[in-house]
This record gives structure tokens, sequence and C-alpha cells, in this order.
């Protein structure tokens, strides 16, 4: 006879198991599982092209949601290091990065050249340099898997920008060849340094003084540099793009010239500069950011001495975009984590994707993500136009860059915080990615200007000076204008909104006391513009047979981000709920039930 204690482990035995835990999204093939992608593919990218491109996403999905995303974790616990010294005790400081971060550079850099593909033609085999809806939709693969990266990869794509347009003959014999290689053997990776303890958003107070030195016998001018930059993303890279003062230069972004500044000089020395101390930052642990002192460091001059900051703007706009894809990025993989643990994780009898206030947040998650992805589909495909000669399509990127990064990564960090908390305390331990999204998404509203600044980007210059609203009211009636599938009350919701946006935008810009709407301006110009964007895809693909539903986001954007509530109205919405309901199921929804739910 059993004595009690034995008898209580027999008859209440049960399976205390890891399958309680709700699974993750890791082995998922990012792309394959991304249906809203690959549809919008379909409308924004020539067919060409995509059918050329298609097994390469693939198998950067694969990537992404596999092996990328094992050594990004890996990575983020195991940080770059900078040594001061070399053994010998020489000021011969270097970084030294964990394996894991060698192995996602080579993916990058190596494997797919995800910094030279928008440059020269070669990459993946590809006949001609890649349009930026390719290059854009690398970025979005690979970010679902590593965020940190993502900043070495796009500061070489925009130095080999700035060098490739505005450097001598010379300066581009010089360089361009190892700037733009996948091989590691010869390559040199670019990096741009910009602030300082002086000046951050205020450019113009920067105080890094330049003094040139002369042409050297290879065609290169040559100047020196002295000065402080205090936050260096990618601190070791072989070439730095920055902004520097010629002495004597006026005061102000008027006064400043880019230079081009080389870890090492051509007989294999180093340059007269030091990595002095690396950041302890809050994300993006994989990368290296650190203070940089310049000591009589040699540089070469990219353009013109005078017109430094107008070059240098044009690197900071193709960031600000690639900030926008980022963010577009991030939030997919936070709204494919939500769903994954509301679809298996139980509670009280049920899983929790049953519940009420459960299916909201999720929708709070989705529909900023759908946002962000029509905005980068957009803007990629007008970055492409413009880069053709279409100079209304240039107009419009003008305001349709800062718009996208000031509202995209706003929402990123709201989204990441959401998705933490559908996993719940699991998510808050640094084993599972929502800790690493949540921490990353913080510096999207800081690099390359932070929100007030890209506010007043759109408003004081896009709006104020170019009147870039109006151009992107026109794009957009003329987007919805050929949707002949959308319906009339509808569309004209929409463009009643993007009116009112434009014009709001408009007065904002006029006043200078009402500086402070600025950011509700931004904001306002941004939901009008993927309401607008949202049904049109919807229609689109309904009418060809495919899934409608984003003209179901098309209308929560309007009634949620552009319709004024009462918050205390107890008022049942049915059509919410059953937009809810389709827009969490798996199933394509048929253009004829979307326009019945729009209406």
């Amino acid at each position: 006879m059993p004595d009690d204690s034995a008898r209580w482990r027999l008859e209440t035995a049960k399976p205390f198991g890891a399958r309680h835990i709700a699974p993750d999204c890791r082995g998922q093939n990012f792309y394959r599982v991304d249906s809203s992608f690959r549809d919008l593919l379909s409308l924004y990218m020539d067919e060409d092209w995509r059918t050329r491109i298609e097994p390469h996403f693939d198998r950067m999905g694969e990537i992404a949601g596999g092996e990328l995303d094992e050594l990004a974790d890996v990575a983020d616990k195991h940080g770059p290091v900078l040594h001061p010294r070399d053994r010998f005790g020489r000021d011969e400081e270097w970084i030294e990065y964990h394996p894991s971060y060698r192995a996602m550079e080579k993916i990058a850099f190596g494997d797919f050249g995800m910094h030279a593909m928008s440059h020269r033609a070669g990459v993946l085999g590809m006949p001609e340099s890649a349009p930026p809806l390719v290059k854009y939709g690398f970025t979005y693969l690979f970010v679902q898997g590593e965020f940190g990266l993502m900043c070495p990869i796009s500061v070489s794509d925009t130095s080999n920008f700035v060098i490739k347009k505005y450097g001598s003959a010379a300066l581009k014999a010089k360089l361009l060849d190892r700037l733009l290689s996948t091989d590691f053997a010869t390559m040199l990776k670019g990096t741009q340094f910009m602030t300082e303890k002086a000046g951050g958003s205020d450019v113009g107070a920067l105080e890094t003084e330049a003094e040139p030195l002369g042409m050297g016998a290879d065609g290169v001018e040559r100047w020196k540099l002295h000065g402080d930059k205090w936050f260096c993303s990618h601190a070791d890279a072989d070439v730095a793009v920055m902004l520097a003062r010629p002495r004597g230069a006026a005061a102000g972004t008027r006064g400043l010239g880019l230079f081009a500044l080389p870890r090492h000089l051509e007989d294999g020395s180093r340059n007269a500069y030091r990595i002095v101390r690396l950041k302890d930052k809050l994300g993006t642990r994989s990368m290296a950011s650190g203070e940089i002192v310049l000591n009589g460091a040699t540089a070469y001059l990219i353009g013109d001495a005078r017109s430094g900051f107008k070059q240098m703007m044009e690197q900071v706009n193709l960031s600000r975009l690639s900030h926008g894809v980022r963010a577009a990025s991030m939030m997919r993989r936070c709204l494919n984590e939500a769903l994954m643990v509301a679809r298996h994780r139980r509670a009280f009898g049920s899983t929790i994707d049953a519940f009420p206030l459960m299916r909201r947040q999720l929708m709070k998650i989705m529909l900023p993500t759908e946002q962000a992805l029509s905005m980068a589909m957009w803007s990629a495909a007008t970055m492409g136009r413009a880069d053709k000669g279409d100079h209304a399509a240039a107009d419009l990127l003008r305001i349709l860059t800062p718009v996208f990064k000031y509202r995209a990564c706003r929402d990123n960090i709201r989204v990441a915080s959401h998705a933490l908390e559908v996993r719940g305390g699991v998510g808050y331990i640094e084993e599972w990615v929502n800790a690493r999204l949540v921490r990353d998404a913080q510096i999207g509203t800081i690099w390359e200007g932070t929100s007030s600044i890209n506010a007043l980007d759109v408003v004081s210059r896009a709006v104020g000076k170019s009147q870039g609203h109006r151009v992107m009211q026109d794009a957009l009636a003329d987007m919805l204008g050929k949707a002949s599938d959308l319906p009339g009350q509808f569309r004209g919701q929409l463009n009643a909104a993007i009116g009112r946006a434009a014009d709001f935008a408009e007065r904002v810009a006029a006043d200078p006391d009402l500086e402070n709407r600025g950011r509700v301006a931004a904001g306002g110009l941004y939901h009008a513009a993927t309401a607008a964007l949202l049904a049109a895809e919807g229609a689109a693909l309904g009418a060809r047979g495919g899934d409608a539903r984003r003209l179901l986001l098309a209308r929560l954007v309007l009634e949620h981000r552009l319709t004024a509530q009462d918050p205390f109205s107890l008022a049942k919405n049915a059509w919410e709920e059953k937009a809810i309901d389709l827009l969490l199921s798996d199933c394509p929804l048929a253009l004829a039930a979307a326009q019945a739910l729009v209406v």
C-alpha cells in the first residue's frame, strides 16, 4: 500500500510542459508568410523584375527567419569591444566583433551585396543596378531578422551614393570599385559621421575644422580635419563621409564642406584619428557606435567645399527613407509574433485571439503595420521614377520621405510595445525577440533627425517652400480616380480627408505661431496618404480576383486616425466588428464583400 504522498503524486501528475508556451516566428520564411508584401510587389514592381528577383527574395526570407534571426540574437548579447592599444602599447585601437556579427556581414555585404546593388550591375547576377523597390525589398526582409547591422549596410549604400554623384573622377577612381565590391578581400565599407557635441539637429553648429593640403599626385584634393565627432555609427568603417568647416568659411550650414575620411592611408598606416570610446547603447547593440577624435586626419574633398550640407542632405534623405522601410519591417515582425502568440496561447479555455480586448490590441498592431508597408512601396516606386528623370516624382518624393520617416518610426515604438504585451511576461525576457524589438525601435525617432526635425522638414520646407502637399494631393487624387472599383462615396471620403490634411498643413506652414502643430500636420498627411493607398491597393488586388482586405484597413484609417470620436460612446459598431473578424482571418477577402463594408 503506497503512502499518502505517493498516492498524491500518482493522482495529480500532469504534463507541466513547454506546450503551454506559445511558439515564435523563428524558422519561418519571412517572404513566403508575408502575403501583403507579395501582393504589393505584384502592383508596384515591374513583372520582369519581380520574376527575376523573387527567388532571391525567397532566399532572403528563409535566411532572415532562420540563420539570420539566430545570429542576431547572439550578436545582440555579445556586442563589439574596443581595444585601445595593441600588445606593444601602440595606439592601434581595433574593434573586436563576435563571429555571429561577422557572419551577418557576410550575408549582407558578401552574399547579397545590399550596399552595392543600387549602384552597379552584376550583384546577384542582375544585368543592371537594382531599382529602389528591389533594394528596399531586401531591407524589409533582412530587418525582420536583424536591425542593428542595417545601419552599416545603409550608410555604406548612401556613402557610395554621394561619392558616386559628387566625387571627382579621381576620387571615384580611387574609392568606388572597392566601395562597391562584394569581395571581403578588397572591400571598403562606408559610413557617415555627422553628430558633434555642439551640433546634432543643429548641423550648422558643427565645430570640426578642415584645412587644405593641396592636390595629391593621384588628382584627389586632400584636407586635414581637426575635431570631435560625438556619435559615429559603424565606427571602424573603411571610409567615413563627414561634414567639416574649412577654416575661414562662413558660419552655419553654408560654410560646411563634405569629406571622405579613410581609415588607412595609401601606405597602409593608420590615419590620424582615434576611436576613443564605444557607446553603451539601449539598442542596436550588435553594431559599434563610438566617439572619434580627429587629430589632423587626412580626408578627401567631395564636390564643392561650399556645398557640403546640401550634398550631405541627399545622403540623409536616403537614410530617412531607409528608416521608414526598417520601421515597416520591424512592425511586420511584431505583427507576426503577436498573431503567433494569440493563435496558440490558451487562457480561460480558449486561444486568446478569441477575446475582444486582445482582438482590438491586434488591430492596433496590424493597422500601422499595413500603413507603413503601403507607404514603403509607394515611396520606393516613386524614387524609382525620380531616378529615371521624372521631375514630378522627385517633387513627390521630397515630401514623402520626411512624412514616412516621421510617422512610421513613431508607430514602430507603440507597435513593439503592444506586441511585447501580447506575449506577456515571456516577451520581457531577453531570450525572445520582443525585448530586442522594443529596444531597437527607439532609434528610429532619433537617427537622421528627431520627430520634431522631420515634422519641421515637412511643414517648413516640403509644404512651405515646395508646395509638396499639393503635389501629394494631386498624385493621390489621380490614383483614386483610376481606381474604378472603389465605391464612389468612399472615394469622395478619401479625397475629402486628403484635402483637409493638405489644407491644415498649409495653414500650419504659413503661420509661425502654429509651429507646435507641425507634428499633427505631418501625421495627418501620412494618414490621409496611407488611407488612399490602402484603398487603391485593395481595389486593384480585388479586381484581379485577389485579396481586397486593404479596403477595410483604409476605412479603419479614416475612422480611427482622421475622424474625431467620442471616447465614452457605447454605440455598437457592427461593421467594425465584422471587419476585425475578416482581417484576423487568413482567408482572402473578395472585392464585393470588401466594397459592401466600406460604404
